[in-house]
């Protein structure tokens, strides 16, 4: 496998709320919130950042392993994930736990509210990079996980010399100002949307500009205004990919990652990885769930030319079959 992929592993049960959560919150009563939504549409999905990440990146036909815990209940989700190609041999079962469950409800505008029952995912922060066949690791992503097991993989990426992705997400929160400063430090990449990163900033007084001192670049998602690359060689403005339907943006933000990881692994420049990242991104907006959209490669390609006025066949070499050499250093 050329990426290795560590995050949550988790079921997503989303949920559909037609309305707007700002019109059934009295901000003067905040102190005292009590707030009930009726809900039209439950499903039950596989989730987790990991396996998000790791589901997109197979789209793009590269080569993945997941590292991360699961309960006692994941042995379908395992059996699935190898039907479709992704090596599973680092995923460790905890026996007396549930795998992790995420609670997301969507409003009309996009706005989400989120519950997350760790489960397996606690014990994250025992599994090692050397307690498995990860020698060939060319890339890694530390996405949303058990805080230790973050801040462990970090070390561990820094002490083995595996570039890698910083995707602090939901946990900025969780993550002291020091565990956020070791993981930007030496970063090939550090993502998260404006939001995440404005906590960020007020927890480190590093904004992501001055993010730029310890890292090589740094991704700002936002949603539909699309997302921001900003490098030394300045900053790139990325559009969305439109969309034919806008059905669900639960995963939106891990399949547009896969597109950044697919990038940097072929050395594109920072404006066509942003683009792909955002036509990954808009195929699983167009679905329920964060791993049922699909798509070839040819399809891909295609749809990327008519969104943005681009032939990336000779930059895809590996989804045409051909031969080609990782680039990243």
């Amino acid at each position: 496998m050329s990426i290795l992929v560590t995050g949550s592993l988790a079921y997503d049960h989303i949920m559909d709320f037609h309305g707007y959560y700002k019109d059934h919150i009295l901000p003067e009563k905040v102190h005292i919130l009590n707030v009930s939504f009726l809900v039209q549409g439950l499903r039950k999905q596989r989730g987790g950042t990991a396996t998000n990440i790791a589901y997109s990146l197979n789209l793009l036909q590269e080569k993945t392993a997941i590292m991360g815990t699961v309960g006692h209940d994941f042995a379908d989700y395992r059996a699935w994930l190898e039907e479709q190609g992704i090596d599973t041999h680092a995923i460790k079962v905890i026996p007396d736990e549930f795998t992790a469950s995420c609670f997301i409800m969507t409003d009309l505008s996009g706005n989400q509210i989120t519950g997350f029952y760790p489960g397996a995912m606690s014990h994250a922060h025992q599994l090692k990079l050397s307690d498995f066949q990860l020698s060939d690791v060319k890339l890694a992503i530390v996405a949303p996980n058990d805080p230790l097991a973050m801040v462990e993989h970090i070390r561990e990426c820094r002490k083995t010399g595996v570039p890698y992705i910083f995707d602090p997400g939901q946990q900025a929160l969780n993550l002291s100002a020091e565990q956020l400063m070791e993981g930007f430090n030496g970063a090939k990449t550090v993502i998260g949307n404006d939001y995440e990163l404005g906590m960020i900033e007020n927890k480190t007084g590093y904004s992501p500009e001055k993010l730029l001192e310890v890292a090589e670049m740094v991704v700002i998602t936002k949603g539909e205004q699309g997302s921001t690359i900003i490098t030394q060689q300045g900053t790139v403005e990325i559009p969305t990919a439109p969309a034919q339907q806008v059905v669900d943006p639960t995963g939106a933000g891990d399949a547009y990652r896969a597109g950044i990881i697919k990038g940097l692994l072929y050395g594109y420049s920072p404006e066509t990885m942003g683009r792909i990242a955002a036509l990954s991104a808009t195929y699983c907006v167009e679905n329920y769930g964060t791993q049922n959209h699909k798509y070839t490669a040819s399809e891909f390609c295609t749809r990327y030319a008519e969104a943005f006025g681009e032939n990336i066949e000779a930059l895809f070499p590996a989804l045409e079959g051909q031969a080609t050499n990782l680039v990243i250093n």
